[in-house]
């Protein structure tokens, strides 16, 4: 059983919502930061990176301190208003090649301690509690976390109903993508979904693994009885064959000590390779890998070696990682070896052309996406992908909707 409920968001006057929404700030490049803090008073970027250009001379205290006054100032500005009352939210985004669509509601902690919420991520301690700590201080949250819901013909029916109302929020951004938003305040229309959600045993997050860990880490110091959004997280609900999964190609910074030749033929061990010369070729299907090195690319297919491989090791970027990474090319820490780099899978495979050609890299990976039934699966056997093996949308934007804690 899932249990969802409604919160009193605070989200930006419908005149300003397309000025004041961001993108996550580590999105953005020092110069795109400088300008919009520098020609766009309203962004939300002031709030959650106040005094950028002496960002790095504060400390973490004093930042925190610094987003929640400047919050309180947007709030006063009447930038923001508050909702009456406990609402839910129909959120849609239109990508030029993707639309998503999902509800915006609290999720319980207590469902995630007891794994009706299921993570297929690891978490690093010290972005955990660096979170908490942001979310302390400041008092609120403004990223939910995305989580995949089993198909559900009532709930698509009843979504595609609700977009035939008038939305509070229709807009467009300037990456081209439009936002609308639906608010959802009835009563019986509230108690339906929560209804809908008990019946759905297990949820699975998607994205945003620590963001649920550090509200979770939040709650067993903080929690109190007549706070129940500190017992809540909140959420952006997707039914599971909406969400869009991309991989992580790898980039790696020299070939650790082998020659080209002997390179190839120690992968020969384990794959079959052909040369595609300069045909920008990327995996079809799962077991495929892309290559691309001294100039060329190559097809790597992989000999299958275990009759009876576990639901992990027959994970390609796992594959990748026990036969290339690891053993031949010397990367352990996937996360923090600053040998390896990663690159979006919607990005061009001549991105990673490129920053090879250009010399600081000496060879490139392109993988497979793993798809929804492997997440699950994983999840279901409490086990963790490797680092940096799904980039996922759609990606919530930063200001839309607050969170109160």
């Amino acid at each position: 059983m899932s249990r969802i409920i409604p919160f009193k968001a605070v989200r930006p006057t419908a005149d300003k919502v397309a000025l004041v929404t961001c993108r996550n700030y580590d999105d953005y490049s020092s110069a795109e930061l400088a300008a919009w803090l520098s020609f766009n008073p309203y962004s939300f970027l002031h709030v959650i990176h106040p005094a950028y250009v002496h960002s790095q001379k504060i400390t973490l205290d004093k930042r925190f301190k610094g987003v929640a006054h400047k919050y309180q100032d947007f709030k006063d500005d009447k930038i923001f208003v508050e909702e009456e009352k406990p609402v839910f939210f129909v959120y849609e985004i239109q990508t030029k090649t993707n639309s998503f669509t999902g509800i915006v509601c609290g999720t319980s902690i207590e469902d995630y301690k007891n794994n009706v919420i299921k993570k297929h991520e690891d978490t690093l301690q010290y972005r955990v509690e660096l979170f908490k700590d942001y979310l302390h201080q400041t008092g609120f949250n403004t990223e939910p976390v995305l989580i995949t819901y089993p198909d559900n013909e009532s709930l698509t029916n009843w979504i595609l109903n609700k977009k035939k109302e008038p939305s509070i929020y229709h807009f467009s951004t300037t990456n081209k993508e439009k936002h609308t938003l639906w608010r959802v305040d009835l009563d019986n229309d509230i108690l339906w979904l929560q209804q809908q959600f008990e019946k759905i045993p297990e949820l699975y997050i998607a994205d945003g693994h620590h963001r649920s860990a550090s509200a979770e880490l939040l709650f067993d110091e903080k929690s109190n009885p007549n706070n129940e959004n500190l017992n809540y997280f909140m959420s952006f609900l997707i039914a599971e064959s909406d969400v869009k999964i991309y991989e992580f190609n790898r980039i790696i910074r020299d070939l650790n000590g082998y020659k080209v030749n002997d390179f190839l033929a120690r992968l020969d061990e384990h794959f079959i390779i052909k040369n595609k010369e300069l045909e920008l070729w990327k995996p079809q299907s799962k077991f495929e890998f892309g290559m691309y090195l001294d100039g060329n690319f190559y097809a790597l297919f992989y000999k299958l070696e275990n009759s009876n491989p576990t639901i992990l090791e027959n994970l390609d970027a796992q594959i990748l990682y026990d036969k290339v990474l690891q053993p031949l090319l010397g990367i352990e820490d996937l996360r923090n070896d600053e040998r390896i780099e990663y690159i979006p899978g919607k990005q061009s495979i001549l991105t990673l052309k490129e920053l090879i050609d250009e010399g600081e890299f000496e060879v490139g990976f392109m993988l497979y996406p793993s798809d929804i039934s492997e997440i699950k699966a994983l999840a279901d056997n409490n086990l963790i992908m490797p680092p940096k093996s799904t980039y996922i949308e759609p990606k919530f934007r930063s200001g839309l909707i607050v969170y109160e804690l």
